[in-house]
């Protein structure tokens, strides 16, 4: 049995604030609310994945990308994440645009944070 053949993925990001970060996955991201309980909740990420936004109290968001989306158009997604209030980060000595999207030989990436502090990205490859 391979698990990735019989398996299906599912994400977890911590939040210590669903109530300020919810709206943002749902509302921003536009990912639609599969299941919701008093200790997080679920949304579908397309073809069977899922991503779990569970409350953990103390958590303290960390420096690095906790989940990134492959996109077919990378300044077509940051566009839209723009006119949804998005801000992307734009880090010191790393070579990005002014836009904050970064570049190496067929590989494009930005990343932006949810309002609790957790680090996400766009990837646009080819």
């Amino acid at each position: 049995m391979s698990l990735t053949a019989s398996a299906t993925p599912v994400a977890f990001i911590l939040t210590a604030d669903r109530a300020k970060t919810r709206p943002f996955y749902a509302d921003v991201l536009g990912l639609a609310v599969i299941g919701e309980e008093d200790f997080g909740v679920t949304f579908d990420l397309g073809g069977g994945a899922t991503l779990r936004l569970t409350d953990l109290k103390d958590h303290t968001p960390g420096p690095h990308t906790v989940m990134g989306w492959e996109v077919p158009d990378i300044r077509a997604a940051m566009a839209d994440l723009r006119a949804k209030g998005v801000q992307f980060e734009i880090y010191d000595g790393f070579g990005q645009d002014e836009d904050g999207v970064w570049a190496f030989q067929d590989t494009k990436l930005a990343w932006f944070n949810d309002p609790e502090g957790n680090n996400l990205s766009l990837a646009q490859h080819g």
